[in-house]
């Protein structure tokens, strides 16, 4: 059953498994999006044929491409009608090592999972897949729900990349990991643009 807040499907999320293609990942890092109330979200400017998905119902998968090149997943998870999404971030690969080491072009085993477009790449998740039902066992990629991880094992700090208001550290800090886990990204906080003068 998908859960209908992002903060606690953020928490949910960590220790869940993600299954792709072949492949079976414990989810180890995530990160909160709350829609219309948060200007880091793709939803925060309202609806768009791109961000539908995140309107719900929850428990689908939005997918969009990252810097023009990298597919990026969330588990929406907002009432239908209300945006809110948790990006899926990092995971440790527990099945299907080899396939997921063939996609990700033999990188080391830590880091196969480890970053948004890694764990695309790993489990083979596709653009295509925007809109997957990620509790339906015959879905090409699913959720399973598994033990919770304790409170006092999640970390949490500010989102990565995340530019403008929504990057404001003391506001949002709603990325969550596992805490100690090898598998979890590096922190890198957002690159300011500059403004073109010519």
């Amino acid at each position: 059953m998908p859960i209908t807040e992002p903060f606690a499907t953020a928490h949910r999320l960590l220790g869940a498994h993600l299954i792709g293609r072949g492949v079976t990942a414990r989810i180890t890092e995530v990160e909160a999006y709350d829609g219309a109330n948060d200007p880091g979200s793709h939803a925060f400017r309202g609806r768009t044929p791109r961000n539908e998905v995140m309107f719900g119902p929850a428990g689908h998968l939005y997918c969009y491409f990252s810097y023009g090149m990298h597919v990026c997943c969330n588990y929406v998870c907002g009432p239908d009608g209300r945006s809110a999404a948790v990006l899926l971030r990092a995971a440790e690969i527990l099945d299907g090592i080899e396939l997921a080491r063939e996609r990700r072009g033999g990188a080391p085993d830590r880091n196969l999972g480890r970053g948004p477009a890694c764990l695309t790449q790993a489990l083979g998740i596709r653009l295509s897949d925007n809109g997957t039902a990620l509790h339906d066992d015959d879905s090409a990629v699913r959720v399973e729900w598994r033990d919770r991880v304790p409170a006092t094992s999640i970390n949490s700090g500010p989102r990565v990349g995340v530019s403008g208001a929504g990057g404001d550290a003391v506001a949002y800090p709603w990325r969550f990991w596992i805490d100690g886990d090898p598998t979890v990204s590096a922190y890198r906080a957002a690159k300011p643009r500059r403004r073109r003068t010519d």
